[in-house]
């Protein structure tokens, strides 16, 4: 499970040192897709392929299931960390999400997520006032 933000910096070419507690479960290989929120979504191979699965049994028919597929595989990328723990963060992605320099990579359970810190700042400061006044039940069985 992928936990905390921590704050790297991507590199002159384009490469993120991946957080030490978020390396063993991407060693065999990860996938960088576009995420929403424009950030980006870094999943284990396993946890892609298993996402992937459940994205194929949207309805063809359905053209936001087709939509979504299209938005989601079109920007993946594989790719397998280097000895030092560093990934590419391809320049399509690096635009989608705003990267410059500073980020913030998040753990965001299933996945871990990539900023650039300001934006994830912004994200922040907006989200939290809302997520102290929630009164309702937003995931089904939790409080």
């Amino acid at each position: 499970m992928f936990l905390g933000t921590f704050t790297p910096k991507l590199d002159e070419k384009g490469r993120l040192i991946l957080p030490a507690k978020f390396r063993d479960e991407f060693s065999d290989g990860l996938v960088i897709t576009r995420g929403q929120e424009h950030c980006l979504y870094v999943f284990s191979e396993a946890e892609f392929t298993r996402m992937h699965d459940r994205l194929r049994e949207a309805p063809i028919t359905s053209k936001q299931g087709r939509d979504y597929l299209r938005v989601f595989l079109s920007g993946a990328h594989a790719e397998t960390p280097d000895k030092q723990g560093r990934v590419m963060v391809p320049a399509t992605l690096r635009n989608y999400a705003g990267l410059d320099r500073d980020l913030a990579v998040i753990g965001a359970g299933s996945r871990a997520e990539i900023w650039d810190a300001a934006a994830w700042q912004r994200y922040l400061d907006e989200q939290e006032s809302a997520f102290a006044e929630i009164e309702e039940e937003v995931i089904p069985g939790m409080f």
